[in-house]
């Protein structure tokens, strides 16, 4: 019986062996019948498998990568880090059906991958204030949905969305192309903290991996692949933007953009994906919920709610309920005022309400419903 250690040794050495990608190791898996049995298959076998000929057995079964593995080992545990094998329950649902999805995937922070509602939202590394300030609305306006932001932690959009994420309470996760041993750009360390605790750091990058340029159209398959929906707020003709937005287009993802003026070089690349119909037109958060239908999934849950809200509440109770319902927060004065209740039977309701769940209070004696 291997330990858990020897077992994610095998996993991070499949993904060290050369000529081997995600495709190819997923089929060598699939054909041997598990990771161990990958290396414990002679050459002769492996060569049998679609694809496997000689360079890519002989590496195999030379063993070369193991001791590189061993040490990513040790550096997961020393940082704690979660490693995500393909087949892992934790390992990206959404991602995992796209075929060129990454074997390993290394996340260091908080936050659900598998979460209702996730979506991207990029843009170029020169963001105007205006695309800043449509991040902010669309994001504040997502605000109530519970919804995880996931970005590149790159200059100009992708940065102010997570940020903005943050401000507004929701998990934000940075796709990194490099490993979890550096953050770049260096001064996005603050917020990279900041996000561990709500969202955090997901790469296929192994530590000691540079963020060289080759990495990031990889990186940005995951931005594509791991999300419900893409939106492009600011983006030139060419850029790492458009190329996310052209792989989850291509993982039939939806993709949103936010139409510019003409001539400006900062909108053309959003004026493109819409003209092309690759991607649809995006005004309002309001929009983006309602094309995703999010808005009646919200609608469906609320009634429910509410049902088990009134199930067995005292009517003193149910007049309190039923002002919150209506104002959304009161103090309690208000709810003294306007539910013509005594004090005392005021103050013990919204008690029993506290307890049973039904409501909060907050600071200067204010309620609102959970």
């Amino acid at each position: 019986m291997l330990s858990a250690d020897e077992i994610l040794k095998y996993r991070i050495a499949l993904t060290l062996l050369p000529e081997v990608g995600p495709v190819k190791a997923k089929t060598l898996v699939s054909y041997c019948g598990g990771v161990e049995e990958v290396f414990r298959n002679k050459k002769r076998q492996l060569e049998q498998i679609p694809g496997v000929g000689k360079i890519i057995s002989e590496s195999i079964t030379n063993h070369d990568v193991f001791d590189r593995a061993e040490e990513e080992v040790d550096f997961i545990r020393k940082y704690k880090i979660t490693p995500l094998f393909y087949l892992d329950a934790d390992y990206p649902s959404r991602l995992k059906n796209c075929d060129d999805s990454p074997t390993m995937l290394y996340f260091k922070g908080n936050t659900d991958l598998n979460a209702k509602k996730i979506i991207a939202i990029v843009g170029t590394r020169n963001a105007t204030d205006y695309g800043k300030q449509v991040c902010e609305k669309l994001i504040e306006g997502f605000a109530a949905y519970n919804i995880t932001i996931v970005s590149g932690l790159a200059y100009g959009i992708d940065i102010a969305a997570h940020k903005i994420a943050l401000n507004n309470n929701l998990p934000t996760v940075g796709v990194l192309a490099h490993g979890l041993d550096k953050i770049y750009p260096d001064n996005h360390k603050s917020t990279a903290e900041k996000m561990l605790a709500n969202g955090g750091l997901l790469t296929e990058f192994m530590s000691q991996t540079n963020p060289d340029r080759e990495n990031f159209p990889s990186r940005n398959r995951i931005v594509g692949g791991m999300v419900d929906a893409v939106i492009v707020v600011e983006s030139a003709l060419k850029g790492g933007a458009l190329i996310t937005a052209d792989i989850a287009f291509g993982y039939n993802r939806d993709v949103f953009a936010v139409p510019g003026k003409v001539n400006d070089t900062h909108s053309q690349g959003c004026n493109h994906l819409i003209s092309e119909n690759k991607a649809a037109l995006l005004e309002s958060p309001e929009q983006f919920i309602k094309s995703l239908n999010w808005d009646i999934e919200e609608k469906k849950a609320k009634p429910n709610k509410q049902m088990v809200i009134f199930n067995d509440l005292k009517e003193e109770e149910r007049i309190l309920v039923e002002l919150l319902q209506e104002n959304g927060k009161l103090n309690i004065d208000s709810l003294i005022l306007r539910s013509k209740l005594p004090v005392s039977k005021v103050s013990s309701s919204l008690l029993n309400l506290e307890f049973a769940g039904v409501l909060r209070s907050l600071p200067g004696k204010v309620y609102q419903l959970n």
